[in-house]
């Protein structure tokens, strides 16, 4: 079980990085120092040092495999691959409903403080749970058909950093929606789907 360990600590060091440069305090330094170019580059920048910061983990994942703990048969294999798939499609649909070129941080580097205030998302898979993005990657990492001890390690430190980075997020957009966030909290779960869709906002 070492090569579980070892991916562990290293999927946790990532986290607490990844953690780092999320934290508004963190980021505001960032801003004071370096001024306006920092607030067009930033979004960006951390998506790019979190991309390349993951390259470590996955190396230890190729070199150190472990031994294989258990393997899906066929047809559950592939009812177990057809639920990854699902979840990438999910994980897609997330993200082109938050505005990806936001997420990814271009529109913030073309726009700069000319760029729309972000909003809060109540519809589409937002009116079913408030994380879709989480509980798509949840579901990704643990329909694997082939576990092995280090593809254990890496998912058991992902659903930690999951658990707790949604929780740090929630804290986020509290602070930066009020009542309007907190009142969606109250209608619609995190991570399972409601029975129900939330009702569609009016329009005026």
């Amino acid at each position: 079980m070492l090569e579980a360990a070892a991916v562990f600590f290293a999927t946790a060091i990532y986290g607490a990085l990844h953690s780092l440069l999320a934290a508004s305090r963190f980021k505001q330094w960032v801003l004071a120092r370096f001024g306006p170019p920092a607030r067009r580059a930033y979004r960006l920048a951390y998506n790019a040092v979190a991309l390349i910061s993951f390259l470590p983990v996955l190396a230890l994942l190729a070199l150190y495999p472990g031994e294989v703990l258990y393997r899906i048969a066929l047809p559950w294999a592939a009812l177990a691959l057809a639920g990854q798939v699902a979840a990438m499609v999910l994980l897609a649909i997330g993200l082109l409903q938050t505005d990806p070129l936001s997420f990814l941080g271009f529109r913030q580097l073309v726009a700069g403080d000319r760029s729309q205030p972000p909003s809060l998302t109540v519809t589409g898979l937002y009116r079913w749970m408030r994380h879709p993005l989480y509980t798509a990657g949840l579901l990704l990492i643990w329909l694997t058909p082939v576990m092995t001890t280090a593809v254990l390690g890496l998912n058991l430190a992902l659903t930690a950093y999951i658990a707790l980075g949604y929780r740090l997020e929630e804290r986020r957009l509290v602070a930066e929606f009020g009542p309007a966030y907190i009142a969606y909290q109250a209608r619609v779960p995190a991570l399972v789907p409601r029975r129900r869709p939330l009702a569609k906002p009016e329009t005026g």
